[in-house]
């Protein structure tokens, strides 16, 4: 494994940073409304081109690239894993289930039960709604994990474990439970009343797809979510028991 460099943020766009990089890794956290990928309607300013034009320094005809691990949502920020080589790219995505991962999220409601799993089986229509099924042929089987951290008369802090990787399947789990995340129009509220989604990606933990050396990495998490519930602070990896 290679020696994390310092980063040229030159190529960067603002509120994109990198945590961590290495020969084979490129990890950065992502800013909310900022897509992963290009879509039909956006294709140049995603983390994906930034984080390309990144390792290329702006040169196009440079060999340097970037191969996508996984994504998240525009609307939801924090930890993005990117490889730097096809081999790091296949290796981690063989081993994704493997791989922790933590959310913090706040959703509307006060939650009766004050930490559970949701299970179901998730498929998607035609319109790219995800949704929720009891039939196993439709769909594929989710887990979701969620403790409530800290709650106002309105709303919850929650720490969500992700057991499985789907597409929206945070967002749909709590719509189905009824605690829609704050911001979601698309699972939650038609309108867009908030400032962003309040969903974050907040930590990750896996095997360096080379190495084998264990890593992990947390971040900041956005003053906009604590704020909801009148602030609370998250004990970083250091101080918890």
């Amino acid at each position: 494994m290679g020696k994390s460099t310092k980063p040229n943020t030159r190529f960067l766009p603002k509120g994109l940073l990198i945590i961590y990089e290495d020969r084979d890794l490129l990890i950065v956290d992502k800013p909310a409304g900022l897509l992963t990928i290009a879509t039909d309607s956006e294709k140049t300013k995603t983390a994906y081109a930034s984080l390309t034009d990144y390792v290329k320094k702006g040169s196009i005809r440079s060999p340097h690239r970037i191969f996508i691990v996984h994504r998240l949502d525009r609307d939801t920020s924090g930890i993005l894993i990117f490889a730097k080589t096809e081999i790091a790219k296949m290796n981690l995505q063989e081993n994704w289930d493997q791989v922790s991962k933590t959310y913090i999220a706040v959703t509307h409601g006060v939650w009766k039960n004050k930490e559970g799993k949701i299970e179901s089986y998730l498929a998607e229509n035609k319109a790219q709604v995800v949704y929720s099924t009891l039939d196993p042929s439709m769909g594929k089987l989710s887990k979701t994990e969620y403790k409530v951290l800290k709650e106002s008369q309105k709303y919850s802090l929650l720490e969500v474990n992700l057991l499985t990787g789907r597409k929206n399947q945070i967002r749909v789990h709590f719509a189905d439970e009824k605690h829609p995340i704050v911001g979601d129009t698309k699972y939650g509220e038609g309108q867009k009343s908030f400032q962003r989604m309040a969903l974050h990606s907040y930590s990750i933990s896996f095997k360096h797809p080379l190495s084998g050396k264990e890593m992990f990495f947390e971040t900041e998490i956005p003053s906009f979510l604590t704020g909801l519930v009148g602030g609370y602070e998250y004990p970083s990896s250091s101080s918890r028991p």
